[in-house]
């Protein structure tokens, strides 16, 4: 494989020395380096959101369908290069090569969405309650947006932020994880080559200290005019009160303990090929994975067992062949992931695995593709037994090990489904509509699957959470405009006279006490 040398930060569409200059490897092989990142500082994301700032006026003077076709280009270029892309997510973060030709796949349709948003950002034509006044509305840039994003889908999460922001006439700094600099890097260059300014989207990369001082001093100084930020609900937390701080409003998409319920009339083969991919796709670093499976105490027992099997089975491993999952994503989130196992209780089962941690020598999987010692990888593993009180169930995990409750009624499995306090996506296997609709009624996710996984999502439709899990805000399709536009209104009056509001409105005469 090629390396990929001198990554860092682009301003202007300049590459700019950082400060601290760290080595990228392959979490899928350790011994396959990308290249080196030059990591900001501060001062660099405070001179990028400046200059993110000073181009902003020029980009909303394009005029808005000018701006959806270059967007329009912007699909194209990522169509033609969909499998160079996909194989630097695959090195990059170890993704498994058809997830990240999927993952590539969701930028070119959502690039195709709102190419053609650039000819419908409505506003509307409203009447008066006065004669020769008129009304209307119009859809206004939020201006400068900081985007910061993880590196479980270094593009196609970044995507959901970028595109429609600059359709509607925003500027972006754009601060991805630092481990997922490349696919960063060369998403900047396709935006760049689709005829978008350079000035328009500025990136950052750095660790996660530098972007929290970096931040405060952009919103100290007036750069910055919204903050999109996907990533773990801690973090959220802390952003969400520097933005209210400076009353920014943040767009939030945090985390996810997303619960999957398999009722007694459930399709079990169905369910436990959904639970595996939930479960287990990305090594378990989704969002939107499999949190716990409620499965109800009657058809608990044939679950697990099949469950069971489908994971012993599974392939794991080199991330360039047909595996359900690869490697970690980083060393980082590794360590993150084994200390959860050590909430495995005595009242707890595991199953789906011949060990737990980190898949070596000493620790083999049978049946593993690859070389496992070359990579950052760890067994899948069933932790059955789970109630409420359980670590395992109140928290995210990110990572391959699903936990297992089981339930006796209805109420009961509604609230173990809520009862975590995140709110991202759930799922139900059920043939009965009835159940299909109280759970879409009482769960308190912000997506609800029937008879599917907890994980997908489709670019015309809104993406996100409630709780732990974000603060209201929807990503993809139209819902995006409302967290990267402001609505303006405008009253024009042709009387030629002053009218007064609620003051000088006339009145129709009604007999109220009419009676036939």
């Amino acid at each position: 494989m090629a390396t990929l040398h001198e990554l860092g930060s682009r301003i202007n569409g300049e590459t700019v020395d950082g400060g601290e200059v760290v080595e990228l490897r392959s979490p899928g092989d350790l011994d396959d380096v990308i290249g080196r990142v030059n990591l900001a500082t501060a001062d660099t994301f405070l001179k990028a959101a400046a200059a993110a700032a000073a181009a902003q006026d020029g980009w909303a003077a394009t005029p808005a369908p000018v701006r959806g076709g270059a967007i329009g280009d912007l699909g194209r270029i990522v169509a033609n290069n969909k499998e160079a892309l996909a194989r630097l997510v695959t090195r990059e973060i170890g993704k498994p090569y058809a997830e990240a030709l999927g993952e590539v796949q969701e930028v070119i349709d959502t690039c195709v969405f709102f190419a053609s948003e650039g000819r419908r950002l409505y506003g509307q034509t409203v009447p008066s309650e006065m004669p020769d006044k008129q009304l209307f509305t119009f859809r206004e840039p939020v201006g400068t947006m900081a985007v910061i994003t993880a590196g479980n889908f270094p593009i196609a999460v970044p995507s959901w932020y970028l595109v429609p922001a600059l359709l509607a006439g925003n500027t972006v700094v754009w601060k991805p994880a630092e481990y997922a600099p490349a696919i960063a890097d060369a998403f900047v260059r396709c935006i760049e080559a689709a005829g978008i300014p350079a000035g328009v989207v500025q990136l950052v990369v750095a660790d996660g200290q530098e972007t929290a001082a970096g931040l405060e001093q952009a919103l100290e100084a007036g750069h910055l005019h919204k903050v999109g930020f996907t990533g773990s609900s801690a973090v959220g937390r802390d952003i969400a009160a520097l933005c209210g701080r400076h009353l920014v409003t943040p767009t939030l998409e945090l985390g996810g303990k997303n619960p999957l319920v398999v009722m007694p009339d459930a399709d079990l083969d169905l369910a436990v090929e959904g639970a595996l991919f939930s479960g287990f796709g990305t090594a378990g670093q989704r969002c939107t994975s499999l949190g716990v499976a409620i499965v109800h105490e009657s058809v608990h027992a044939t679950f697990l067992e099949r469950f069971t099997r489908a994971v012993e089975a599974a392939a794991v491993g080199d991330p360039y062949e047909p595996v359900l999952f690869g490697p970690m994503i980083s060393q980082r989130f590794a360590d993150g992931f084994e200390k959860w196992l050590g909430e495995i209780q005595p009242h707890h089962r595991t199953s789906g695995s011949q060990g737990l941690g980190r898949i070596t020598a000493d620790n083999p999987r049978d049946g593993f593709v690859g070389d496992a010692s070359k990579g950052l990888f760890e067994h899948p593993v069933i932790v059955d037994g789970v109630t409420a009180e359980d670590a395992l169930y109140r928290n995210e995990t990110f990572g391959p090990v699903v936990p297992v409750a089981t339930f006796d009624g209805f109420d009961e499995a509604i609230a173990l489904a809520n009862g975590h306090g995140y709110g991202l996506s759930s799922a139900i296997y059920t043939n009965d509509p009835t159940s299909a609709f109280r759970f879409r009624e009482q769960v308190s996710a912000g997506m609800v699957s029937v008879n599917n996984s907890t994980s997908g999502a489709e670019a015309h439709l809104p993406f996100g959470g409630n709780g732990k899990s974000g603060n209201g805000a929807r990503q993809s399709g139209i819902w995006m405009l409302d967290q990267v536009t402001r609505w303006q209104s405008m009253n024009w009056d042709f009387s030629g006279k002053l009218q007064k509001a609620q003051m000088d409105v006339a009145e129709m005469e009604a007999d109220l006490d009419f009676t036939l």
